[in-house]
């Protein structure tokens, strides 16, 4: 019997999966030495060497490997265990992951903090990303659910819309177009255009719209996230498009305007997304039956 404590097979199970030392104590919430030394010591208890260094990087070795796909199985299980006990006690109760692109900051809290305040139990973790990045971790399989507004080509999901908003084009009230009527898509695209960057779902929808009406956009500059592009465009420096929710305390003091473009605004659903087969605990479940029937206005979002 391996005498390993479980806290050591998490640490390694988490630096394997990162690469990293640094990643996983990062991502566990400890300190890189912290990780480091129990480590080591399940090296210790088990006799052998389970990560080799080649330059920079960090590699499994043969047995590495070996308990790698050990702890990917008992944690499985572990966690399977954990939601069954919760539904033997008739319990919406225990963890709940949560990846979602960065949008959704704007008003995914407020159906969480709705959610918890039903079912306190419940022991939530969100993390959001870019659509590249939160794809990446469904296809790892390393959440319950995903919530998205673009979804990925792949048959392997389970997928349940719950929300629709919209994407509109705005600019500083200051600009010559902000008072201007019905502005074609043509007149938009000769403009400093503020985006996101490439793979970005709404990169990807304003794009298609564009080249549905024979028009093309150059971006004018890139930016990574919502926050920066709004900054650039109260500045002056352009117009951008984003959702109507993210916008919402910038359209209150005045700050933006949103433009009147012929096809726009331009309708959007989201998504909460999970792999087929994925055993899902009663407060995955629950959150996806809350998600559909839930009002995002009676949370006390007034969009």
């Amino acid at each position: 019997m391996i005498k390993a404590t479980l806290q050591q097979l998490r640490l390694f199970e988490a630096v394997a999966r990162h690469g990293s030392f640094t990643r996983a104590a990062e991502a566990i919430h400890l300190t890189q030495p912290a990780v480091s030394i129990q480590v080591k010591r399940l090296e210790g208890t088990l006799g052998t060497q389970l990560f080799e260094q080649m330059g920079k990087r960090i590699y499994l070795t043969a047995a590495g490997k070996e308990l790698y796909a050990a702890c990917e199985d008992v944690f499985a299980r572990l966690e399977k265990f954990e939601g069954k006990l919760d539904e033997l006690r008739g319990e919406v109760a225990g963890p709940l992951n949560l990846a979602a692109v960065t949008t959704a900051k704007y008003f995914l809290p407020h159906y969480m903090g709705a959610f918890l305040r039903l079912y306190p139990k419940v022991v939530p973790q969100l993390r959001a990303s870019n659509r590249i990045r939160i794809f990446e971790r469904m296809e790892e399989n390393e959440d319950d659910l995903y919530i998205v507004a673009t979804l990925p080509d792949r048959q392997d999901i389970e997928v349940t819309s719950f929300l629709r908003d919209e994407l509109v084009a705005f600019a500083s009230p200051k600009h010559p177009m902000a008072k201007q009527k019905n502005i074609p898509l043509s007149r938009i695209c000769e403009e400093r255009i503020i985006s996101r960057e490439k793979g970005s779902g709404i990169r990807m929808t304003v794009e298609r719209l564009m080249t549905e009406n024979g028009v093309k956009i150059e971006p004018y500059m890139e930016l990574g996230s919502g926050e920066a592009i709004k900054q650039a465009v109260m500045s002056g420096m352009g117009i951008a498009f984003l959702s109507n929710f993210s916008l919402r305390m910038e359209m209150e003091n005045k700050r933006v305007v949103i433009l009147d473009v012929e096809h726009m605004p331009i309708p959007r659903t989201w998504y909460v997304v999970h792999r087929k087969g994925k055993h899902l605990t009663s407060a995955a479940l629950k959150f996806i039956e809350f998600l559909q029937k839930a009002d995002l206005a009676s949370l006390g979002n007034e969009l």
